[in-house]
């Protein structure tokens, strides 16, 4: 069996969305806005790549985060939920750390929905060496809901 190296490695920090995984998820929220992405990966017509540091820009709208998976992480979350105390709503694809720090914090206040398996991302032909979650900030969320997906 071929292994994709990358994917298992900390070669990279960004994980690319499945577009269908996407998909799902934009029907339902018909997002405006990606607040971490780059040209080659971005969901919407509308994104922040690297060098304009989605951490530094304002987010309004319905807006869809996969951020990078790094030490950053934390910083991305934090900027999810802030932004919806000011009236985003913010979908957010996040590797299930339950245990740490930025989980507890931010994660924990919204709406928390598991991914049933593990997702492959990008074009990989393997799954991710991780579980996912989709953590929703803002109106659109229900609070303190756990769902399967």
């Amino acid at each position: 069996m071929a292994i994709n190296n990358g994917l298992f490695t900390s070669n990279t920090d960004m994980w690319a969305t499945p577009q269908d995984f996407f998909d799902k998820l934009n029907a339902e929220f018909n997002f405006e806005l990606d607040v971490c992405a780059t040209e080659d990966n971005a969901k919407c017509s509308k994104y922040y790549s690297p060098e304009e540091d989605g951490l530094q820009q304002e987010w309004k709208g319905i807006c869809w985060m996969n951020p990078p998976y790094g030490r950053v992480i934390g910083d991305w979350v934090k900027k999810a939920y802030e932004s919806s105390l000011k009236g985003a709503t913010v979908v957010c694809l996040l590797p299930a750390r339950t245990d740490t720090k930025w989980w507890h914090d931010y994660c924990m206040k919204g709406e928390i929905r598991f991914v049933k398996g593990r997702l492959k991302f990008g074009e990989s032909k393997n799954s991710a060496p991780f579980p996912s979650a989709v953590v929703i900030f803002g109106d659109k969320a229900k609070t303190n809901t756990l769902i399967a997906m």
